[in-house]
C-alpha cells in the first residue's frame, strides 16, 4: 500500500457450497493483490499467498480447499491449493505443463478441471484433486473452461460467443456430447455453468437473438426442442424467448438450480432480477442506485452484491445480513459533483458520467476518461483515477461511445464510420457538447485511456489535431495491423470481427483506423506509456509509432515498464498516476508547477512495472525514474484490451 492507494480490484469473496461461512477473497497487501480466508461465524481472516508480484486468481471449493493461480512474470503457470485452516500448498493436478488460466472447475467429490492455454492452443485437463491430469482435449485457439457437473461427468467449453462452436459439451473421457452454435441465425451465445445440484444436469447459457439478450439452458435429458425453440436448433437447448432484456446480462444459478440470479448492465447502472425458469416468473431484487460490480445467490434467499456509485468506493453487502470481509476504503463520499449528459448523435443519443470538482465557476479544465473494450462501458462506480482528478480541480468526462455496451446490441454494433474512428466523433460531439454548455473550456480538454482507450486518445489527436490540448495513452494500439499479427489468438478474432476480416484481406480498413497512419499530424501534447512484455497491446507497434513521432519531429512524453499489459501492485499504479496528471495539470493549466495529486485506490488497471520516463523530445536528454518490481496482472478471460 502506497499512502492511501490500495491497488486490489475490489470483488465479492468465493462461498464453500458445503460451508457458506467460509469463503476466499482477494484483498490488499501491503501494495499486492493477495488471496485471503474469511470465516463468517469469528469474523476471522487468514492471509493465503504472499507472492512477489501478487495473486489473483482464486476459488474455494465444496471440501474447503482454497485454491490460487501460481503465475510467472508472463502469466503462465499452475493452480495450487490449500486447506481453509492453513497447510501445505499442493498442485492441483500434477502432470500438465505450465500454460496461462482458462478455467477451473471442481465437481463435489473432488474432480477437477481445469483450462491452460499456450500461445496457439488450449488444453482442457482432468483428474482427482492432487493426482494425476488426464488430457480430456486440446483446441486450437482460446477457449475457456466454463463448468463441470457436480458428478463431474461432463464439461462445459466456451469458444467465440459468436462462432459455429460457442459452446461445446464434452463427456469426462472428451466425447463430444452437444456443439451448440452462436453463429449466423442463431445469434451469439454464452455458457454459465452448470446446475450446482445433482438432480440433473442442465447448463445455463446467455443468446443474443433479435436485438435482445435471453436466458437459455442445455439439458442432455430434453427432447429437440422446447419452448421458445426455433428451426436448426440444437437438441436439448432450449431458448426462454419470455425472459428478455434489453441490454447485456449475466447470471447465475441458485443454490437449489432451479432459479438464476440476472444481473443487467443497463445505461451505466445495473439491477439485479430473480427468475424461476420452471414457474416461468421474474421478480426483481431491491439494490440501491448504482453499479453492481457482482452479486451471487447464495443459501437460501441470500444475495451477496459488491455495490457502489462514482461518489462512493465499492461496499459489500448481503440481504440476509451474513457477515462479509471489511472493504477498507475512502471514506464517502467522494468529493465533487456527479451528473449524467445525453448529447444528440446519428444512432441515437450519447451516455457520459460527468464529475465536476466542487465549487466550480464557469467552465473548468476537463479529462475524458476513455474506457478500453471496446465492448466494455463506464459505470456509475467509483474510480480512483476519477476522485484524483476531481480533487485536483479537472472535471472529468466518461462517454460511452458507440460500441459499447450496456446499449443493447445495435448500440454495440455502430461502428459506421469505421472502427475507432466511430468512436473520436462521439468524443469530439460530447466535448462540443459540453463546451457550448459553458461545463468545459475549449483551450483545455484532454484525453487519458488505456489499452483499447489509449488507441482512441492516440487516433483522436491523429485526425483532430488541435482539438484536443493533451492526450495519455496507456499501453495502447498504435499500429491495428502490426498489432494483430503480434497479439493473442483471442484478440485477432476479435479484430477480425471488428474490422470483417484480416489485415491481408481488408489491409485499407486497417490503416485507415490506425493511429500510426495520423503520427505525423499530431499537434496536441502526448505521454505514451507502454510495456515491454505487453501480449495485448505489443510494445513493437509503439516504438515504431514513438519512431514515426520522432521523425516528424512531434513532441512527446513516453514512459516504458517492464511488465505485462495488466497489473496490480501499488506503487506502480502510483507512478503512472502521478506522472499522468502532472503532464495533465502542465498542460491543461498552464506551466505553474502542479501540485502533487491525490492517489487514492483506482480499479483501472495497466499501469504497473518498473517505469522509464523519457524527456519530452527536443530537450536532448532523458530521465530514468526505475522500479524494481516487475509486477504481471490479472489476464481477464474476454478477450479485450483494457
Amino acid at each position: 500500500m502506497t499512502g492511501r492507494y490500495q491497488v486490489y480490484r475490489a470483488a465479492l469473496p468465493e462461498v464453500c457450497a458445503a460451508d457458506p461461512a467460509r469463503m476466499a477473497f482477494t484483498a490488499d497487501a501491503e501494495g499486492r493483490c493477495e488471496v485471503f480466508t474469511w470465516d463468517a461465524r469469528t469474523g476471522r481472516t487468514r492471509q493465503v499467498t504472499d507472492r512477489p508480484h501478487g495473486t489473483f486468481h482464486h476459488a474455494i471449493d465444496r471440501d474447503g480447499q482454497v485454491w490460487w493461480f501460481d503465475e510467472d512474470d508472463h502469466g503462465s503457470g499452475h493452480w495450487r491449493f490449500q486447506p481453509f485452516d492453513g497447510g501445505d500448498d499442493r498442485p492441483g493436478l500434477t502432470g500438465p505443463a505450465p500454460g496461462e488460466p482458462r478455467g477451473l472447475a471442481v465437481g463435489d467429490h473432488a474432480t477437477v478441471a481445469m483450462g491452460l492455454g499456450e500461445a496457439r492452443t488450449t488444453a482442457v485437463h482432468i483428474g482427482p484433486r492432487g493426482g494425476p491430469a488426464r488430457e480430456v482435449t486440446r483446441v486450437d485457439g482460446h477457449v475457456t473452461l466454463s463448468g463441470i457437473t457436480p458428478d463431474g461427468r461432463l464439461l462445459a467449453v466456451s469458444g467465440a460467443a459468436g462462432s459455429a462452436r460457442a459452446v461445446t459439451v464434452l463427456a469426462d473421457d472428451g466425447t463430444t456430447r452437444a456443439v451448440l452454435p452462436g453463429d449466423g441465425e442463431h445469434g451469439r451465445l454464452w455458457s454459465l455453468g452448470f446446475a450446482p445440484t445433482g438432480e440433473r444436469a442442465e447448463l445455463l447459457l446467455v443468446r443474443e437473438a433479435d436485438d435482445r439478450y435471453l436466458l437459455a439452458s442445455w439439458r442432455p435429458d430434453a427432447e429437440s426442442g422446447g419452448p421458445g425453440t426455433g428451426p436448426g436448433t440444437a437438441p436439448g437447448l432450449t431458448t426462454h424467448t419470455w425472459c428478455a432484456f434489453d441490454t447485456e446480462i449475466t447470471a447465475r444459478w441458485h443454490p437449489d438450480g432451479r432459479s438464476v440470479l440476472v444481473r443487467q448492465d443497463r445505461h451505466g447502472r445495473s439491477t439485479l432480477h430473480r427468475v424461476d425458469l420452471g414457474a416461468r416468473t421474474v421478480e426483481p431484487v431491491p439494490v440501491p442506485r448504482g453499479t453492481l460490480l457482482d452479486a451471487a445467490p447464495r443459501a437460501g434467499t441470500d444475495v451477496h452484491y459488491l455495490w457502489t456509485d462514482t461518489a462512493h468506493p465499492p461496499r459489500m453487502a448481503s440481504t440476509a445480513g451474513t457477515p462479509l470481509p471489511p472493504t477498507h476504503g475512502i471514506p464517502a463520499p467522494v468529493p465533487g459533483e456527479h451528473r449524467d449528459l445525453w448529447t444528440p448523435g446519428p444512432d441515437g443519443p450519447v451516455h457520459s458520467l460527468l464529475s465536476l470538482p466542487e465549487g466550480r465557476r464557469g467552465a473548468v479544465p476537463a479529462v475524458f476518461l476513455v474506457h478500453g473494450g471496446p465492448a466494455d462501458h463506464d459505470r456509475d462506480a467509483y474510480d480512483g483515477v476519477v476522485h484524483s482528478l476531481v480533487a485536483s480541480g479537472f472535471a472529468v468526462v466518461r462517454v460511452n461511445y458507440r460500441g459499447s455496451t450496456g446499449y443493447g446490441p445495435r448500440w454495440r454494433r455502430a461502428f459506421g464510420q469505421g472502427v475507432g474512428l466511430t468512436q473520436v466523433d462521439d468524443l469530439a460531439a460530447v466535448r462540443a457538447d459540453l463546451v457550448a454548455r459553458g461545463v468545459v473550456r475549449a483551450d483545455a480538454a484532454g484525453l487519458w485511456g488505456t489499452s483499447w482507450g489509449g488507441y482512441l486518445v492516440l487516433l483522436a489527436l491523429g485526425v483532430r489535431p488541435g482539438l484536443w490540448q493533451a492526450g495519455v495513452a496507456v499501453k495502447p494500439v498504435a499500429d491495428c495491423a502490426a498489432a494483430y499479427r503480434t497479439s493473442t489468438p483471442a484478440l485477432r478474432a476479435l479484430d477480425e470481427r471488428l474490422f470483417g476480416g484480416t489485415p491481408d484481406e481488408v489491409p485499407e480498413r486497417y490503416e485507415r483506423s490506425s493511429p500510426l497512419r495520423y503520427a505525423a499530424d499530431v499537434r496536441d501534447p502526448l505521454l505514451v506509456v507502454a510495456a515491454t512484455r505487453d501480449a495485448k497491446c505489443p510494445p513493437g507497434q509503439v516504438r515504431d509509432y514513438l519512431d514515426a513521432l520522432r521523425r516528424a519531429r512531434v513532441p512527446h512524453d513516453s514512459m516504458w515498464l517492464e511488465t505485462g499489459h495488466d497489473g496490480y501492485q501499488a506503487d506502480d499504479h502510483v507512478a503512472v498516476l502521478r506522472r499522468a496528471v502532472v503532464f495533465l495539470d502542465r498542460e491543461l493549466r498552464g506551466p505553474r508547477r502542479a501540485a502533487a495529486p491525490k492517489t487514492p485506490r483506482s480499479d483501472r488497471s495497466g499501469d504497473s512495472g518498473r517505469v522509464r520516463t523519457t524527456a519530452p523530445a527536443g530537450t536532448g536528454t532523458t530521465r530514468h525514474d526505475e522500479r524494481s518490481s516487475h509486477a504481471e496482472g490479472h489476464h481477464p478471460e474476454r478477450p479485450a484490451r483494457g
